[in-house]
């Protein structure tokens, strides 16, 4: 384990301030990408809101907007997308827990367009870890953390997983 629960919350509350600098006055969305993102949004979303900084939220599932379907089980586990504001002309933040190759983004950003065209897509991560096959930065980051190309980080959030941990699985 690399990270635990406090050094976990850290990152969320850097995210939170992180946003609340970048975003200014502006209105603004943030729309957790499932199946972490969305609780990593979820907990930015409370400390904006605890600081009194109002925004709309949605959540969004790209399971059938990936590149990857092949190889993923036979039947992979669809979820809904919540996005009960208008897209159109808004400022979207999406977040997810890890930024690897980009891939994950590049579906988020096809399944957003399907209910709109945003003004402006910003992404903030839990963890930004390198490595990218696609030309995506984020625009908030909690943890940049070195990697090799085959590690795994792997996230768990209390929500998710029962318990917040991050962990680093070396490969070779």
């Amino acid at each position: 384990m690399i990270f635990d629960a406090g050094q976990i919350a850290g990152a969320v509350a850097s995210l939170a301030a992180q946003i609340r600098e970048g975003v200014g006055e502006s209105k603004f969305a943030i729309v957790g990408i499932r199946s972490r993102g969305d609780e990593v949004a979820e907990r930015v979303s409370a400390l904006l809101r605890e600081a009194g900084i109002e925004h709309d939220n949605g959540m969004l599932d790209i399971s059938l907007y990936r590149d990857d379907l092949s190889h993923l089980e036979q039947n992979p586990k669809l979820q809904s997308s919540e996005i009960e504001f208008p897209v159109d002309d808004a400022r979207v933040i999406l977040v997810d827990d890890v930024l690897f190759t980009g891939r994950t983004i590049r579906a988020a950003l096809d399944a957003l367009t399907d209910y709109g065209r945003p003004r402006r897509v910003e992404l903030a991560v839990l963890i930004d870890r390198g490595h990218r096959e696609l030309p995506i930065a984020a625009d908030y980051v909690g943890i940049s953390l070195e990697t090799e190309r085959m590690d795994h980080v792997l996230v768990r959030l209390k929500n998710t997983d029962g318990e917040d941990a991050v962990e680093l699985v070396k490969r070779t």
